[in-house]
């Protein structure tokens, strides 16, 4: 299995029943699923305990349909195969040509229909019937069908190749709206997580790098870390210390990031190791996601999410403009704390210790640069937060963020591609609410956003919009911008999603979203400081970037052939911002 998700030989089909009436009057005549199935199983013979993933939308559909199967699992003689099915009450056979099983369904729910019970891995939750087809890896068609063989098909679902370690599952809403997809096997779907109010503590850096370290320095109990990369020796200090004070401390980051480990990253977790610390790295040829891309880090009853990274240019405060909030809340620090335990309890968390052996690691300088602390934090109460995650909700959130905006939104993005979200922005400006986006500076992406800016402001003078692009200056007050932040109205949202497709499909992000008028105050006054010092931006703009109605011409950008380092990886087309 590669790590691209989308770049997979298998295609697709969702194909119609034998009669499209057919479909219709099952959905109508079958009695409504039960909506009380729990996410940990359903009634059954045999329930498999495990995280619901797709059986999500087993749960809730209206209709007899398949909603999942897993061809090819990574095991010998393709042991653990399955097909999670939504059923109604009644007498049900699903086939794929070569054989058939037929299942009696007394209560509606979700159904797993396995040869190998014994054999399954991460099972959607549902009731177990240990009979199921031998499922091709090349490619077949599975028909599900009222009554026995013969009966009337009411679904069916006609596969490719199928990836090792991949189930297909039905588009269910979120960010899957429009297609069907393969996901890999261990990754479950999650929806906001709506975490009521909390006091909280929002600052920006490289104003305050004291803010992460105050966090962790707080724990006695636990630190639960992660990151995309690692390189500061002062949190790994403060993680050491932890450990000595008797906290369990795990530490989990992207095994493969752009530009491969630094040496530096390597020394410091190989010290955390030898401290008993648990560090793990997402790798192998079987990872659930493109990059683990988020930062956040769990101690005791406090989190703390970040657009930066652990290191000197990030949470150092050598360098990059990022925003960052602590959350003085057990509902937030046990939310992070059960996705922490999802990402790194699986086969792609890899021991720190087996995967350095025999790797070479590149030597890196870190970030030394200085700034001046021109934005104190500010503790504020937030009156609703919600937890965010891509893939699977992150993007679909941002997108009804800036729909529901009545007066203002203010973006702050390293660069930004065609998709929901920019679409989003101009949809607020022909509402005429005030939309201002700010892009960094950086040197991978200046020519880049130069024409970005120029396009869409060229667009909103066209269109008559509120809309306004801008390049970051940082005229001394930071080195560039790396933050990934919005306010809309009363709305904050913080965290590392980049606005791509890549971010919001395939990289694990996390996101905080934060309502209250004083946490939005503070975010949009110090992007009122930085955008007063931006740029409106010249140039052609990017190749695939399309201004909606006036159809923008794209032109060619001329992409600095210098060498990535860990500090300026650049975005999308050459992988996360970091």
């Amino acid at each position: 299995m590669q790590r691209f998700l989308g770049v997979v030989a298998s295609v697709l089909v969702l194909v119609a029943a034998a009669t499209p009436a057919a479909v219709a009057t099952a959905a109508v005549e079958d009695p409504k699923p039960a909506t009380n199935a729990t996410r940990a199983g359903a009634t059954a013979d045999t329930d498999t305990g495990a995280t619901a993933d797709t059986a999500r939308e087993a749960t809730g559909a209206t209709a007899p349909r398949i909603v999942a199967l897993l061809a090819n699992p990574v095991a010998t003689d393709d042991a653990g195969e399955y097909l999670l099915l939504s059923l109604p009450p009644g007498n049900w056979s699903v086939g794929d040509g070569e054989g058939a099983v037929a299942i009696e369904q007394r209560r509606a729910g979700p159904v797993v229909a396995t040869a190998d019970p014994e054999a399954l891995v991460a099972p959607p939750a549902g009731r177990v019937v240990p009979r199921g087809l031998r499922l091709s890896n090349a490619g077949e068609r599975v028909v599900l069908r009222r009554g026995g063989e013969n009966g009337s098909v009411v679904d069916a679902v006609e596969y490719g190749r199928a990836p090792e370690g991949e189930r297909w599952e039905r588009a269910a809403g979120g960010d899957d709206v429009g297609g069907s997809r393969w996901r890999p096997v261990g990754l479950a779907h999650r929806d906001p997580l709506a975490l009521g109010s909390a006091d909280a503590t929002a600052f920006v850096l490289p104003d305050t790098p004291a803010a992460p370290l105050t966090t962790i320095r707080s724990a006695d109990e636990r630190v639960l870390l992660a990151g995309y990369t690692f390189g500061s020796r002062r949190v790994a200090r403060e993680l050491i210390a932890a450990r000595e004070r008797g906290a369990t401390v795990r530490v989990l980051l992207e095994g493969g990031p752009v530009g491969g480990v630094s040496a530096r990253q390597a020394a410091l977790l190989d010290s955390l190791a030898a401290a008993g610390i648990d560090v793990r790295v997402l790798a192998g040829p079987h990872a659930r996601f493109r990059y683990h891309h988020a930062k956040y880090a769990v101690a005791d009853d406090t989190a703390v999410v970040l657009t930066e990274n652990w290191k000197p240019s990030g949470t150092g405060g050598a360098d990059s403009r990022g925003w960052g909030v602590e959350l003085r809340s057990p509902r937030a620090a046990d939310a992070l704390a059960d996705l922490f335990r999802a990402d790194a309890g699986w086969r792609d968390a890899v021991p720190w210790s087996r995967y350095r052996t025999g790797r070479p690691f590149e030597e890196v300088d870190p970030a030394t640069g200085s700034y001046p602390a021109r934005h104190a934090p500010a503790d504020v109460h937030v009156k609703r937060v919600r937890l965010l995650t891509a893939p699977g909700n992150a993007r679909a959130a941002v997108v009804e963020v800036v729909d529901d905006a009545e007066a203002t939104v203010d973006v702050i993005q390293p660069t930004v591609e065609r998709g929901p979200m920019v679409a989003s922005l101009r949809r607020a400006a022909r509402r005429g609410v005030r939309v201002r986006l700010l892009l960094s500076n950086a040197w991978y992406v200046a020519d880049e956003n130069a024409a970005l800016a120029a396009s869409l402001n060229s667009w909103a003078a066209d269109a008559g919009v509120p809309l306004e692009a801008r390049v970051a200056e940082p005229a001394g007050r930071y080195g560039k911008i790396h933050a990934k932040g919005v306010v809309a109205d009363d709305v904050a949202l913080v965290g590392s999603l980049n606005w791509n497709p890549t971010s919001a499909r395939e990289n694990r992000e996390v996101v905080i979203a934060l309502e209250g008028e004083d946490v939005a105050d503070y975010y949009r006054g110090t992007f009122a400081a930085d955008w007063r010092a931006g740029t409106g931006g010249s140039g052609d703009l990017p190749p695939g970037f399309a201004i909606g109605a006036v159809g923008a011409v794209a032109g060619a950008v001329l992409f600095v052939r210098r060498r990535l380092s860990f500090d300026d990886a650049s975005e999308g087309r050459r992988g996360p911002i970091g």
